[in-house]
């Protein structure tokens, strides 16, 4: 995909706020610290767009950035970070199912997923709610480069297993492992493919 344009266009905090560009969306999720950013700026060919940093929990809105003046990318919160106050991980969780729940343009979920950790309740949950609701997910692998290659089969093959897909792709940030197989994926399910 030739990145001709990306622009960050709004951030919503409340889902009075969502609606956003009447544009296909392909939403980023996951557990924060995941490197969900890093996932965003590598795909766009922009430093700094996402904002990333090494203290989990800086997303604190659903922000929507317009790519080619024909698409969305939505970063949405990350969730389960302990050290978040219970009222505003509750907030988060609220409304990233607002966001979910309501988007009419949504036409992937990207839940992205760190190698070097096991599967959590999290995940698995989130997986499994997205999947009753037919709503189109894809699982990304991240930080890859991190872990060794016999590591790294059983990484995927675990994660494949406790989150029930076969879709899997594996990425990293620092060499832009898999940046291709992604992307073609994302189009599949932008030009051809539709949600609910």
């Amino acid at each position: 995909m030739k990145i001709t344009s990306a622009t960050f266009t709004k951030s919503a905090h409340t889902a009075a706020q969502l609606k956003g560009p009447s544009l296909p969306e392909i939403a980023f999720s996951g557990r924060s610290n995941v490197g969900k950013s890093s996932l965003i700026n590598c795909l766009l060919n922009r430093r700094g767009l996402a904002k990333t940093s090494s203290t989990p929990g800086r997303t604190q809105a659903v922000n929507f950035i317009e790519v080619n003046g024909s698409f969305s990318f939505v970063d949405l919160p990350g969730y389960g970070y302990a050290r978040v106050p219970e009222a505003l991980r509750r907030k988060w969780g609220g409304l990233i199912t607002a966001y979910l729940e309501s988007s009419r343009n949504l036409r992937l979920v990207i839940l992205i997923v760190d190698a070097r950790r096991d599967p959590t309740d999290d995940e698995i949950l989130f997986m499994r709610w997205l999947l009753e609701r037919h709503i189109p997910a894809l699982a990304v692998l991240t930080k890859i480069d991190k872990i060794g290659r016999n590591q790294r089969q059983q990484s995927l093959a675990a994660w494949r297993k406790t989150l029930g897909i076969e879709t899997l792709l594996p990425f990293s940030a620092l060499n832009g492992e898999g940046k291709d197989k992604i992307w073609k994926e994302i189009q599949g399910y932008l030009y051809e493919k539709t949600c609910l």
